[in-house]
């Protein structure tokens, strides 16, 4: 085991540094890595490199990117790689892996995998009577309040000037489970379609409703999943003194969209680094921790096909970040978008191998 080889101008705050704990590996360690799709990786991987590159700010920021990960990205923006044995070569001398554990946990202890997607819901520019619940923009006093108000204050139009709807969606719950997933694609009534990025937050720690119910027995762990929190919540009643409405306040976190009319079907949302997603290579990282652009290599069995587990072993890219997800071995992989994708996200929250792949001239000699 090794120290978390990080210069001191580039390194992650104190308590991240205290946080991690980092077991350095060969690539031969790495069960099924020479059966990955290299080259899909690497075009996912050089639009981050090209974020790098090109210095474009994030949407959320993070930890910088080292001084060898920018040389890395604009190695790899500078080489024509069209094969995949092209692609695994730039990993493996460019990069060196180690397996991510928190302190005190011994090396083999695994990370824990959870999923997430983009929701493609309908909606309507006007309010009426099928489309009630805003999903409002970033406010104009956001970053001037110490402390901004809390997602039920909110919700009782404690900023209803500072903010409008940039959408209206079906009910409160509608738009509580498009901010979870940080994005959305919106079908409008008049046949448009939109992308609701993410704009902001108001600062307030994140909840799990779903823990919730499941610690106070309304819902057994067996059978939550996003269309049974919704089912309850909408069974509890959503207006003010409801139980819907007050389950869904115990989460003080509010998000806020940003509107963009350009809505390519092919494409992903927005993430954390400002770039498209891409289904089943991009995943979510602590911010704190690691910067936009680092590969990983994750392995675990999950239900990513379907309700069955199956072996997942990829090559992944942290291009986005969310309140949730905290600690150095927690990764949170983006499945695609709409019901499908969302359904299979819900039921992924398993433990696996999280493996980063530093770069190599950062690495201290064993």
């Amino acid at each position: 085991m090794t120290a978390p080889p990080f210069p001191p101008d580039s390194s992650p705050g104190t308590r991240d540094r205290r946080e991690l704990c980092l077991s350095r590996l060969s690539f031969a360690d790495l069960a099924g890595f020479g059966d990955d799709d290299h080259l899909a990786a690497f075009q996912v991987f050089a639009r981050s490199c090209a974020a790098i590159a090109a210095k474009k700010s994030p949407l959320r920021n993070g930890a910088p990117a080292t001084p060898a990960l920018n040389a890395i990205a604009n190695a790899a923006l500078c080489q024509e790689v069209r094969e995949p044995a092209q692609a695994r070569r730039f990993f493996e001398a460019h990069f060196w892996p180690f397996r991510v554990s928190a302190k005190g946990l011994a090396p083999s202890i695994s990370g824990f995998l959870t999923g997430y997607y983009e929701p493609i819901v309908e909606g309507s520019s006007l309010r009426t009577h099928n489309f009630m619940a805003p999903a409002l923009g970033r406010p104009d006093n956001l970053a001037a309040l110490a402390r901004y108000p809390d997602r039920a204050a909110i919700e009782a139009g404690a900023i209803e000037r500072h903010t409008a709807p940039i959408v209206w969606l079906r009910d409160p719950v509608e738009v509580f489970l498009v901010q979870v997933q940080g994005s959305a694609r919106v079908r409008l009534a008049d046949g448009g379609l939109l992308r609701l990025a993410y704009a902001g937050r108001n600062g307030h720690p994140y909840t799990s409703i779903g823990r919730i119910l499941i610690d106070t027995g309304e819902i057994a762990e067996a059978d939550m999943s996003l269309a049974t929190l919704k089912q309850w919540i909408r069974a509890h009643g959503q207006n003010p003194g409801d139980g819907g409405a007050a389950l869904m306040h115990r989460n003080k976190s509010y998000v806020f969209f940003s509107r963009h009319e350009e809505c390519e079907p092919a494409r992903g949302p927005i993430g954390g680094q400002g770039i498209s997603l891409t289904a089943l290579r991009s995943i979510a990282i602590d911010r704190a921790i690691w910067p936009y652009g680092l590969p990983f290599w994750i392995a675990a069995h999950l239900p990513w096909r379907g309700s069955s587990s199956s072996p997942f072993r990829r090559l992944m890219i942290a291009q986005d970040t969310g309140s949730a997800i905290t600690g150095p071995a927690r990764a949170d992989i983006f499945l695609g978008s709409g019901d499908d994708a969302g359904a299979r996200a819900g039921d992924i929250r398993h433990a696996g191998d999280v493996v980063v792949l530093l770069p190599a001239a950062e690495v201290p000699d064993p």
